[in-house]
């Protein structure tokens, strides 16, 4: 690896003199993601990478030292894949957020991060804004799916078993919050929905916001896994 052991391997102690810093631990087989990542993350005063994995074996041994906030790792990686990296993690480290970072073509493999305790995944091409979105989102307990997944690969995720699956209480909903899920999950707007319900668009944005707020998700994706889950949409 480019980076010195001193990084990798940087002490915990960073947090004493402010607990608003959130640790992050990355892992992937390419340096050129890694260095992405600092580049991104190091000119925010509340984020801060804590260490580098190149593999998975190296990533478990890292996380279990340093105890990050916040794993992002790579599915596909030499010695121990991101899956079971993640297994063992979600065991041993339950108060960290793991975040899935994978490519496109990789949908089955992102069952299998969901299933072994992952929070939430991300594309490699996702944008910073994103990226940032999914960190905030995990560090606030919520699951976060990509903003480019399709409600078909939603449907997907939601057939699987994530392992952080009953982490948190069953939400409630209004029967109208209910019907506005389903044309969700239909893959009408919030125009279409506005039409369809004899409500301004403004009520529907507003119902969204609830739905998102009481599922803990952040976009459409988040809102058809939990819709089909809780038996609200069926496939």
């Amino acid at each position: 690896m480019e980076r010195n052991t001193e990084l990798k391997y940087q002490s915990s102690f960073m947090t004493t003199a402010n607990t608003h810093i959130t640790r992050i631990l990355i892992a992937d087989d390419h340096a050129i993601v890694r260095e992405g990542f600092h580049t991104m993350i190091e000119r925010l005063p509340k984020m801060k990478i804590i260490g580098e994995a190149e593999n998975g074996k190296e990533l478990v041994s890292m996380a279990l030292e340093l105890k990050p906030d916040i794993i992002i790792t790579d599915i596909k990686m030499p010695q121990m894949d991101g899956v079971e990296a993640t297994r063992i993690l979600t065991e041993e480290l339950p108060a960290t957020g793991i975040i899935a970072f994978t490519l496109f073509n990789e949908e089955e493999l992102v069952g299998e991060m969901l299933e072994a305790g992952a929070l939430g995944y991300l594309l490699k091409s996702s944008s910073r804004q994103e990226i940032l979105d999914a960190i905030q989102a995990v560090c606030d307990g919520k699951t976060y799916y990509c903003s480019q997944t399709t409600v078909q690969m939603a449907k997907l995720i939601a057939r699987s078993r994530p392992g952080a699956r009953g982490r948190f209480a069953r939400p409630g909903f209004t029967e109208k919050e209910k019907t506005i899920i389903r044309l969700i999950c239909e893959e009408l707007s919030n125009k279409e929905i506005a039409a369809k319900l004899g409500i301004s668009m403004r009520t529907v944005e507003g119902h969204r916001e609830r739905i998102q707020e009481k599922m803990k998700v952040r976009n459409t994706a988040g809102i058809v896994v939990v819709a089909i889950r809780e038996g609200i949409f069926k496939v």
